[in-house]
């Protein structure tokens, strides 16, 4: 099936990817190597923080483009299913803080 995911690095910062063998890919990440993303090489172990199932590949590979785009806020908000956060997040930020000053 294909999946979507995010890894958390050693270091703390995230690997997203798009697999169709989420636990053969995690531990690929994890055994190096060659087998994982040169990224996670120099960062493991890493763990599996968030995995969504797509029903098909282009999907999956569209979602994490999508999610590689974004910042870490963002990212732990994906991870944490907060979706008031993740559409918060998404607005500009000269709209964040505008709205910050006059709420109402």
């Amino acid at each position: 099936m294909p999946y979507a995911y995010m890894l958390r690095c050693r270091d703390g910062s995230y690997y997203v990817g798009s697999t169709w063998d989420l636990d053969r890919r995690v531990a690929d990440h994890n055994l190096g190597q060659g087998l994982g993303a040169a990224y996670t090489s120099s960062r493991r172990p890493v763990v599996l923080v968030w995995s969504q199932h797509f029903d098909r590949i282009e999907d999956a590979f569209a979602f994490e483009k999508r999610v590689q785009g974004w910042g870490r806020a963002k990212r732990e908000a994906l991870i944490r299913g907060d979706w008031d956060a993740i559409s918060a997040l998404a607005r500009r930020r000269s709209v964040r803080e505008r709205e910050a000053v006059d709420p109402g």
